[in-house]
């Protein structure tokens, strides 16, 4: 079978591996039909690494895939041959102690698919098959694309950011950083009942794909940030902003939007900087991290599933896992590419694989191509 390797900084192989075996008792194969390239892939592409978790050993990428299953092992009642279903990366021990307070999220022992936080690393799930514990995969409704149901993993994490962020219902949010996280917390919030929702970001490309996902305006915040000023009126006028960025000048101005009593969620991962506890002291912001997911991967597939939320706009890209290089050079232009995905189905075409009466079921996009510069949204600012 075939795998996304990386080996180093710029050494990415589209390996051959052996097939898998049957699964055992309990477990599930799968044959994966769509793979998302993430911003941790990204850095391990073009890094090696990111912070102290560096390569050690050759590592198969990947942690957003659908996956058709082909066959089930003992036990098994809830998915059956044919069925699409996403793939959940995240495996908690379920025993250490943040585990049993319930932030499975939070576990000292986190096994997550694609990742060199241990060692021997975790590997990921850009490959042709995979076995995986019935537990971890969810069916899709029918008629649900593979790339979408793919999206399930990122959308978990913005879900949980958004149910770390309290009632949003009638709320006015900011989102800064509108990479596929920043958008797919732009679908979160508006999903949950946010009434108005400004968009920023450094460049004007991604704003396009956010509007598409439920943003009400849209702001381009370089080379300063005088298209937020009318929300730092008075004592701010923002109740609850989500920093998807991680970067200093995005948190200053959150804090400076925000109203008193108002709630700061970091969901991007920057490093040490400078913080305004004056503002957070005074207008008694609060300051809220948000890590993950558990449970809101279940919710996301449901929602994706029922056609609750529509993110097919935040697929820019699907390329064959072939081009896998050109993906991940695609992937890394936020001024070309959004969400890029790769396409491991061996034939290019619309209900490609067949359920077990033999009906077409499973839908996977052929390669999809966009301009080289994304169409921004008429007023755009």
């Amino acid at each position: 079978m075939r795998a996304v390797v990386a080996h180093a900084p710029h050494d990415l192989r589209l390996e051959r591996l052996p097939e898998v075996a049957d699964p055992g008792e309990g477990e599930v194969l799968v044959r994966v039909v769509a793979g998302g390239i993430c911003g941790s892939d990204l850095h391990y592409y073009h890094h090696g690494g990111f912070g102290t978790v560096r390569l050690r050993e050759p590592m198969i990428l990947g942690h957003e895939v659908s996956a058709v299953i082909t066959a089930v092992g003992k036990g098994v009642t809830r998915v059956g041959p044919g069925d699409l279903a996403a793939i959940n990366p995240s495996m908690p021990c379920g025993k250490c102690e943040e585990c049993r307070r319930g932030l499975r999220n939070e576990c000292h022992d986190m096994v997550f698919s694609g990742s060199a936080m241990r060692f021997p690393h975790a590997q990921g799930m850009f490959r042709d098959s995979i076995i995986v514990p019935e537990k971890r995969v969810f069916p899709v409704g029918p008629g649900t694309d593979a790339g979408p149901a793919a999206l399930a993993e990122p959308f978990a994490v913005c879900l949980h950011a958004v149910k770390r962020a309290g009632p949003l219902l009638g709320a006015t949010v900011l989102v800064s950083g509108c990479g596929p996280i920043g958008c797919l917390t732009v679908a979160a919030a508006r999903h949950a009942g946010a009434s108005y929702i400004i968009a920023c970001d450094v460049v004007q490309e991604p704003l396009a794909v956010a509007a598409s996902l439920g943003a009400d305006e849209l702001v381009v915040v370089a080379p300063d940030a005088s298209g937020l000023d009318r929300y730092k009126a008075g004592k701010g006028k923002i109740d609850v902003a989500f920093d998807c960025s991680g970067h200093p000048s995005a948190i200053a101005t959150a804090l400076d939007c925000l109203r008193p009593r108002g709630r700061l969620v970091a969901v991007g991962l920057g490093g040490p900087m400078q913080f305004a506890l004056p503002s957070v002291v005074t207008k008694e912001i609060e300051v809220i991290g948000s890590f993950r997911f558990d449970e809101e991967f279940g919710q996301a597939v449901d929602l994706i599933s029922r056609g609750k939320v529509d993110l097919s706009e935040l697929i820019s890209h699907s390329l064959p896992v072939d081009e896998a290089i050109a993906a991940f050079d695609l992937a890394g232009d936020r001024r070309s590419a959004m969400k890029v995905q790769l396409n491991f189905a061996t034939q290019q075409r619309s209900a490609l694989q067949r359920d077990r009466s033999g009906d077409d079921r499973i839908r996977v996009s052929a390669p999809k191509l966009i301009p080289r510069k994304f169409s921004g949204p008429a007023g755009a600012n």
